[in-house]
C-alpha cells in the first residue's frame, strides 16, 4: 500500500489522508511504527504530529500536522468540538425514525477489556443520526458525533438496537451476503462457498469540518470505499419495490 493513494489533501500545515479499515492510526506498543498510518506518513515526511485517530476497524478520513503550530491549533480545535465530524454506516434493520440524536453517556466496561457500554455515570456523549436510505435488512446512515468518545458511534447503536454491521464487539461479526440482499440467491455452478461483500466493520468517517486559522472554512471529504459501496450497489438494485 503507497501512502500517496490514501492521500485526499495537503498544503504546507497538515495532510488529510483517507484511512483503510484495519490499518491503526498511531502504532500502538504491540505493533511495528510502520504498520500505522503515522508511520507511514513519517517515512514520507519525516516529522508529522498525530491530531486526532479513529478505530482501526473504521475506514476513513484523519487529519495529520505537519508542523508545531497548526499540530496545536488543530488539536485546539478538536478539543474545544470546533471541528464538525461526519460518519457514515450501514445498520443492521430499518431505524424506527428516520432522524434523532443519541444523549447516552458512556463508560468502560466493568468486566470486558477494550469494550463500552452506556451508562448514565459515564461520559457525557452526544450523537446526531439521520437515515439517508432505508434497506430493510440494512440502512445507511449519516452520523453527526458532537463528542468523541471510545467507539461512540457503535456503542450509541448498539443502545439503539441497530448496531453497525459486521460490528463483532457491538453487533455480529456476520459479514454481509448477497443472500441476505438478493432474494432468489444461488451459488455458481463450481461455487462451494459464498463470499462475503463486506466483511469488516461498515463504519467510514466521512466527511470533517472546520475554520483554519485563516478564517477560511475547510471542508474535507474521504469518499466510501469500494467494498461499502459494492454493498449499497447491490442494495439499491434489489431494494423490494
Amino acid at each position: 500500500m503507497r501512502i500517496e493513494s490514501l492521500i485526499i489533501f495537503e498544503n504546507d500545515d497538515f495532510v488529510a489522508v483517507s484511512k483503510p479499515s484495519g490499518l491503526l492510526t498511531i502504532p500502538d506498543r504491540h505493533d511495528n511504527e510502520l504498520a500505522s498510518l503515522s508511520g507511514m506518513l513519517k517515512k514520507k515526511y519525516g516529522q508529522i504530529y498525530t491530531v486526532h485517530r479513529i478505530d482501526r476497524d473504521t475506514s476513513g478520513l484523519v487529519i495529520f500536522a505537519k508542523n508545531e503550530v497548526m499540530h496545536k491549533f488543530l488539536s485546539q480545535l478538536f478539543e474545544s468540538r470546533d471541528v464538525e465530524k461526519y460518519y457514515l454506516g450501514l445498520v443492521n434493520g430499518d431505524l424506527p425514525l428516520p432522524e434523532g440524536s443519541v444523549n447516552a453517556g458512556i463508560m468502560e466496561h466493568p468486566v470486558q477489556r477494550g469494550k463500552m457500554v452506556t451508562n448514565a455515570k459515564g461520559r457525557p456523549s452526544l450523537t446526531d443520526y439521520a437515515v439517508e436510505e432505508a434497506f430493510g435488512v440494512y440502512s445507511l446512515v449519516r452520523f453527526r458525533i458532537h463528542t468523541g468518545r471510545t467507539h461512540q458511534i457503535r456503542v450509541h447503536m448498539k443502545h439503539l438496537g441497530h448496531p453497525i454491521a459486521v460490528d463483532e464487539l457491538y453487533g455480529t461479526a456476520t459479514p454481509v451476503l448477497l443472500s441476505a440482499i438478493k432474494k432468489k440467491f444461488r451459488l455458481g455452478k463450481f461455487t462451494e462457498e459464498e463470499r462475503p461483500l463486506l466483511q469488516r466493520l461498515a463504519l467510514h468517517a466521512w466527511k470533517l469540518k472546520f475554520t483554519g486559522p485563516n478564517g477560511e472554512t475547510v471542508e474535507l471529504e474521504a469518499p466510501l470505499p469500494k467494498d461499502m459501496q459494492a454493498v449499497l450497489q447491490q442494495l439499491r438494485k434489489h431494494k423490494k419495490a
